[in-house]
């Protein structure tokens, strides 16, 4: 299948029609208008520094629903212990040049551009980007981010400075799903990081039909907290 070029009307093709790969589209931008339309067709932009937008929409999908999740039992000992603190969107800027440079320093590169940093913070400021954060002797030791539409968590990017200080506050994040009726956190693609957490892949047709019945939810805009 061909992959689309993008123009400057928001609009994007079926993401059914990606590319094995999950490929789906280059170019266009990343405006607030565009980013909240891909995401709420399961579309999400992924591309290096220099390189156009591509924007990709993979089958099978990796998802964790809420009320599957799984907290490991050396997690759990860990939390018990209190060596962390959680908060939620306190420092979405922090968490988000962290999850760009933790890569970079690893020699790896990173996909998390300037430009995804401006427009997912402008996200942010506008109440549909989050992050969580683990603190560790108020410093930040940890954390993720990701997008809320509906009933849906878009999850984005995590990092760690700290050892399963990234794991908490996914932890941290999925009992604030329970406690608000999302029907899943979109993890995109699979790692052996997630399953543990009781993460499984759908089919892409399922993820889609489940986006329709959860993104015209109720949301949950504005700053979050952790009470």
């Amino acid at each position: 299948m061909p992959v689309y070029q993008l123009t400057d009307k928001i609009v994007f093709p079926p993401a059914t029609l990606a590319e094995k790969d999950g490929l789906l589209a280059i170019g266009g931008d990343l405006s607030p208008e565009r980013l909240l339309l891909a995401y709420s067709n399961g579309i999400f932009p992924w591309f290096s520094e220099g390189d156009p937008i591509l924007w990709w929409a993979p089958s099978p999908r990796l998802v964790i629903f809420p009320d599957e999740f799984k907290t490991p039992r050396r997690l759990i000992r860990l939390m018990r212990q209190k060596k962390f603190s959680v908060t939620m969107d306190k420092a979405f800027r922090q968490v988000i040049r962290a999850c760009a440079t933790i890569d970079t320093r690893q020699e790896k590169g990173t996909w998390i551009t300037r430009k995804m940093i401006a427009a997912y913070s402008l996200l942010h400021d506008m109440g549909y980007a989050h992050s969580v954060e683990c603190w560790q002797d108020e410093e930040l030791a940890g954390g993720l981010y990701g997008l809320s539409l509906g009933g849906v968590f878009f999850g984005e990017s995590m990092f760690s400075r700290q050892p399963n200080s990234s794991k908490i506050a996914l932890v941290s994040l999925l009992k604030k799903l329970l406690e608000w009726d999302f029907d899943l956190l979109d993890c995109q693609m699979k790692t052996a990081h997630l399953v543990q957490f009781g993460a499984r892949e759908i089919p892409g047709p399922e993820f889609q039909t489940l986006l329709k019945k959860s993104i015209p939810l109720p949301a949950h805009p504005g700053k979050w907290k952790r009470s």
